[in-house]
């Protein structure tokens, strides 16, 4: 079996543009591999339009190592965020070739299933208006709808510090929160990089009586120094490394022993074999693993695919019933949560397929996400731009 060539599909919203890959051979299997690029869509499209003729062409789908050494070290510029997202595509639809030609979903060629569901956590829940009102409200909603987890952002456009008002305020809304999702729901407190060290120890104390699960990307991710200096001062899990784009970078993260979790995106860090070996990886720190999944239901199958044979897996973010939540029509087989929890898939490959003329509706947009921007929570760009 030989890739005949790849074919492209974007799926636009405002805040942000997926990018589907089908991987195509020349016995008639199509495969397909999903990312989520903020502002860089069309610089993906054109890198892949090179790989396919300088690596993915011609390439046996089944040689999955070989085909993301080539496209990885095969160029010699050191791989990066486009890079590493393009190959993770492109990987995820080979593994999805694999496993419809063998008759077997991916986890069972990964070493097999060691659960037969996944737990899931919301977000994109909190597009409302920021009051402690209308985000008690919201929060009550996703509890109704069977999750037992969620995460939140509260501090508004924080960056780097964080005044009396504004935490008084964050503070409000957490609070507002825990009352609505009761004492046993997991919340994840994401800081999204904004604060330095002694702000994100502060801010974490002042959250501390409502028991957030963890404290996510409390300092911006080039420091891992800051990030140590966090964790050593906090009482509560660090969770990093959405924005780490090579599994060998998270080397000195493991190293410094600062993060408890670890957050891939299997879209950004190329794939769903590359990701299991770091996770692999993170077992023998005693890390757990909870992916950053922020794009659409491909994303969220292969991500579930890794879930499935991973014994340190925690649990996997969802954005699609709350934010876009239309999106999920574009693919047949979109995994769905039930009773907070996703149940694993035992069809072959990844167990889903791209509906093409369902794409189709949704074509590419000018996608902007900027988290420094009043109203960014809504993730309606023009409205935040203002």
């Amino acid at each position: 079996m030989r890739i005949t060539g790849i074919s492209t599909h974007v799926v636009g919203t405002p805040w942000r543009n997926l990018t589907y890959v089908q991987v195509h051979t020349d016995e008639g299997l199509t495969g397909v591999g999903e990312t989520r690029m903020l502002g860089h869509t069309d610089a993906l499209l054109g890198y892949l339009g090179e790989a396919a003729a300088n690596h993915i062409v011609g390439s046996d789908p089944f040689a999955v190592e070989d085909l993301v050494r080539r496209m990885k070290y095969g160029d010699y510029g050191r791989a990066g965020e486009i890079v590493m997202s393009g190959i993770a595509c492109v990987e995820m639809a080979c593994w999805d070739i694999k496993g419809k030609a063998l008759g077997v979903p991916v986890w069972q060629l990964l070493g097999g299933k060691v659960t037969d569901k996944v737990k899931a956590y919301a977000n994109g829940w909190y597009t409302t208006e920021r009051t402690p009102e209308a985000y008690h409200k919201a929060a009550l909603a996703v509890v109704e709808r069977g999750y037992r987890a969620l995460k939140i952002d509260p501090f508004g456009t924080g960056h780097f510090e964080l005044d009396q008002a504004g935490t008084n305020y964050a503070v409000s809304l957490i609070e507002a929160v825990r009352d609505a999702i009761g004492p046993d729901a997991e919340l994840m407190l994401e800081m999204h990089g904004r604060f330095s060290p002694s702000t994100a120890v502060r801010l974490a104390r002042e959250m501390a009586p409502f028991r957030p699960a963890w404290l996510e990307e409390p300092v911006p991710p080039e420091n891992l120094k800051a990030l140590e200096k966090v964790a050593a001062k906090v009482d509560m899990p660090i969770a990093t490394g959405e924005r780490i784009h090579d599994r060998i970078e998270f080397r000195e993260l493991f190293e410094s022993q600062a993060a408890d979790i670890i957050q891939p995106d299997l879209g950004h860090i190329g794939g769903i074999l590359e990701t299991r070996k770091l996770a692999a990886t993170a077992e023998t720190h005693y890390t757990l693993i909870a992916p950053h999944n922020v794009g659409g239901s491909v994303l969220t199958a292969a991500s579930l695919q890794l879930a499935a044979c991973t014994p340190n897996f925690k649990i996997l973010e969802h954005f699609n019933d709350f934010a876009d939540a239309e999106i999920k029509k574009v693919v047949k087989g979109a995994p769905k949560v039930v009773d907070g929890y996703f149940e694993v898939s035992h069809e072959p490959g990844l167990g889903v397929e791209l509906d093409t003329d369902a794409a189709a509706e949704f074509p590419q947009q000018q996608a902007r996400f900027d988290l420094w921007a009043e109203g960014w929570e809504k993730r309606a760009p023009k409205a935040a731009a203002k």
